[in-house]
């Protein structure tokens, strides 16, 4: 492949782009990668198509070699097979709906569990078929509500699906295993520094499930990690240890006085100055109070969250632990409808009476004491006992996570860090099957209950994610797997010095290499040389002033390093950094 500048259809900047936050959407834009077309959808120039297509093929290779088959499934698809799951309500306002000229109800499809499911019953059988695993690499679409960071969340995107459907729970655990292994190989490819993580499995459904999250400031997932013992959970996954139950007798409920304390802080700062006491945050007991939607109905249930006040409450987290239900915050005219719950002095004391169903953080054990409200305005009550003044109808991982909590395998601090969710593997089950009555016949004539995994990479997120860790001060440095080229060749300026690079350019791309040369007239070497540090090619060869003396520069674009070479060595050279070292 050889890419001439002069004909490339290629247009930097010097700017970045007014709505760019992260690193990635700006040099993406600048670097002429990628284009804005709307929120959330983006177009993709050639060097940015060259670079996806390559993230594709590590991505297609390492399917193969398990051993996956590549399909392809339409982008628009019917109503039924997402009523049939009950996917058609449950994921809400996320889908793209839309009609046909009949009036038939379609979708722009967000993920393809029903149409594989499908596939495979109508085409398989017999217990002899399975275990199959198939895969697309296809645009999806999600009606993003917040759309940002360029295409690291947009609501057109292209990812790697694949579905593992096998006989029993054994072969689904060999099945994502299999997965599990080719998703390492396939980062580690992509020179994306990565964290495996246990996580939630949300609308998806299924059991076992781990996200693959790329450490980046600019991340939008938490992630919890133990340095001790390597545990790492998606922030909304991570458990809370409880402490053990509490015994003996505890002074009765009293109830006093704390006028304009509708705030934690207000709460500890009157409890321990008019009443004597010595407590934090930690010893009280917030009370949140959130209207609980599910898919589907028109009608919300009142739920209140217990939680230490030392604590806030994680609505991701909180969404995860509710799911497929939908958590939003109750409003002022929520309270001035339900007298019951006076706003910020709310206890557990009534909320069985009111019909209410509370649901507290696992720290909340039995025989422990806290300072909580007293459903009078201005008054809170002290020493209200859990299994003695209220019992929870629940517990609910909902509390914000913190630097220097309990890991829940080996008891050590753990630390928190942002990423970027780049695949994620589940095992799904019978929930897809159960609904498309995807069965087998068994040796003994008998139907098989069909049991599968979910399996995706987000193919243009890496693209993204690759960027967001592979830049310097100066642009992008790319991994030469995924580069759009191997070696950029700048020809500065000298009319002979533009010949001598296009004939290098020639022979490197007998060789095999994968070229891009600057070979643009009247175009000064200071913006040719910078155009070469944003696009982020690997390796860099000035042809220059240096040509007179039979030498040219070799650059390394992610180190920096310089060293003049003989010009007559530069296809050598090159071939032999492209090829690596011989087997």
């Amino acid at each position: 492949m050889l890419l001439r500048m002069s004909s490339l259809f290629l247009r930097t900047l010097r700017d970045d782009p007014a709505d760019a936050e992260v690193p990635s959407h700006k040099l993406l834009v600048r670097a002429g990668y990628v284009r804005r077309v709307a929120p959330g959808i983006y177009s993709w120039l050639p060097l940015g198509k060259i670079v996806m297509e390559n993230v594709a093929a590590v991505v297609r290779d390492e399917m193969n070699k398990m051993g996956a088959q590549e399909v392809l499934f339409p982008a628009l698809l019917p109503r039924e097979y997402y009523e049939a799951t009950g996917r058609w309500t449950e994921y809400g306002d996320t889908l793209f709906r839309l009609k046909d000229r009949k009036g038939g109800d379609y979708l722009l499809g967000p993920t393809h569990e029903e149409l594989f499911t499908d596939m495979v019953k109508g085409e398989y059988s017999s217990y002899k078929d399975f275990p199959v695993t198939l895969y697309q690499i296809q645009t999806k679409y999600r009606d993003e509500a917040r759309p940002r960071a360029g295409i690291l969340r947009g609501r057109e995107f292209v990812m790697k699906d694949s579905y593992s459907f096998d006989l029993d729970d054994d072969g689904l655990k060999r099945s994502y295993e299999q997965h599990r292994e080719a998703y390492i190989k396939t980062f580690d490819r992509l020179g994306i520094r990565y964290k495996i993580c246990f996580a939630t499995s949300g609308a998806m459904g299924g059991s076992a499930s781990e996200e693959f999250l790329a450490p980046t400031p600019t991340g939008e997932d938490t992630f919890v990690a133990c340095h001790s013992c390597g545990y790492a959970a998606n922030a909304e996954a991570y458990t809370t240890t409880p402490p053990a139950s509490v015994t003996g007798e505890h002074p009765a409920l009293e109830v006093l006085d704390t006028p304009g304390t509708p705030t934690i802080e207000s709460l500890v700062a009157c409890m321990n100055s008019d009443h004597g006491m010595a407590i934090t945050g930690a010893d009280t007991l917030k009370n949140v109070v959130v209207k609980v939607t599910t898919p589907g109905s028109t009608k919300s249930e009142i739920l209140v969250i217990g939680v230490p006040g030392d604590r806030e409450v994680d609505f991701k987290r909180l969404e995860a632990s509710l799911a497929p239900g939908e958590p939003a915050i109750f409003e002022e005219a929520d309270f001035a409808k339900n007298p019951g719950l006076v706003r910020g002095y709310i206890g557990p004391q009534v909320l069985k009476d009111l019909g209410i169903r509370y649901l507290v953080d696992p720290r909340v054990v039995s025989g422990t004491s806290w300072v909580t409200g007293a459903n009078e305005p201005g008054k809170h009550a002290r020493n209200v006992v859990a299994g003695r003044d209220f019992t929870p109808d629940g517990t609910v991982e909902a509390a914000e996570v913190r630097p220097g909590d309990p890991c829940p395998r080996c008891g050590s601090e753990v630390s928190l860090d942002r990423g970027i969710e780049i695949g994620h593997i589940f095992q799904l089950g019978r929930k897809y099957a159960d609904a498309a009555k995807l069965d087998a016949l068994g040796p003994d004539g008998k139907p098989i209950r069909i049991t599968m995994g979910s399996y995706g990479v987000g193919v243009s997120r890496a693209v993204a994610v690759i960027a967001e860790q592979w830049h310097d001060e100066l642009g992008l440095v790319w991994p030469r797997e995924i580069s759009p080229a191997d070696v950029h060749i700048v020809g500065t300026g000298k009319e002979n010095q533009v010949e001598k690079a296009l004939e290098i350019a020639a022979a490197l791309e007998a060789r095999g290499v994968r070229v891009l040369v600057d070979d643009r007239p009247s175009v000064s070497p200071g913006v040719k040389f910078k155009d070469s540090e944003l696009l982020g090619v690997p390796t860099v060869l000035v042809v220059g002033r240096g040509l007179s003396q039979g030498l040219a520069e070799l650059r390394d674009r992610a180190s920096g390093e310089k060293q003049e070479i003989p010009i007559d060595e530069a296809v050598e050279r090159i071939a032999a950094l492209v090829e690596g070292p011989a087997a």
